[in-house]
């Protein structure tokens, strides 16, 4: 079983009460359970601020079934990443590779076998906490590479700030002609963009490139 700092939530989505009961008492003491008897309801719950890690969604539903309600589920990217998983009565090869091809990360026909949902659930909530921990761990490192972009740029327009000052201290003319000529360079890449001349050089990134490297000349 996964261990965490929280129980794992699971939103059963069965429109028979007695179908939920039965798959709350598999989870008893060891998962969340969440219940909705509509797909609709369902749709609320995912899209809440606890949202679950896993989905048990029955197919045959009234008004919206289970195909629509993952249709929805995959399509909103705030509830995208959520797995889900049929239990349905529906075992016909084709209603399963229906359900995977609409994003489904396992399918169970019921009746329940106990030890196999378990087993199944437990395994795609295993999953789901590796996949978000990596994800956690790529982010930082986005984080921490942005930060040292921004800390070279702020040492490299330090220093050149600096070669000014020195010029302006031998001689303020000199210091002023370095920093007019900066906009100037700016100014005039920035003309020439309008008037449709290299484009392709004379990107943001360039321009501002110049600008800082300008009192170098």
């Amino acid at each position: 079983m996964i261990e965490n700092n929280r129980k794992s939530i699971v939103l059963v989505v069965d429109d028979s009460p007695e179908n939920i009961n039965v798959i709350k008492s598999v989870f008893k003491d060891i998962y969340r359970i969440k219940a909705a008897t509509s797909g609709e309801r369902a749709i609320e719950i995912a899209n809440s601020e606890e949202k679950p890690d896993l989905i048990l969604l029955d197919i045959i539903m009234p008004g919206m079934n289970g195909y629509e309600t993952i249709k929805k589920l995959k399509a909103n990217p705030n509830t995208a990443e959520i797995p889900v998983i049929f239990l349905t009565s529906k075992g016909e090869v084709e209603d399963e590779r229906t359900g995977f091809d609409l994003g489904a990360v396992d399918y169970i026909t019921k009746p329940i076998n106990p030890a196999i949902l378990f087993a199944r659930v437990d395994t795609h909530l295993s999953l789901k906490k590796m996949r978000d921990e990596l994800l956690s761990k790529n982010k930082y490192l986005e984080e921490e590479v942005e930060k040292r972009t921004r800390e070279i740029s702020i040492i490299q327009d330090v220093t050149i700030m600096a070669m000014g000052s020195l010029a302006e201290m031998r001689d303020n003319e000199t210091g002023n002609h370095i920093r007019r000529t900066q906009y100037y360079v700016k100014i005039l890449a920035e003309h020439l963009v309008e008037e449709g001349y290299y484009k392709d050089i004379l990107t943001q990134d360039n321009i501002k490139l110049l600008f800082k490297s300008a009192p170098l000349h």
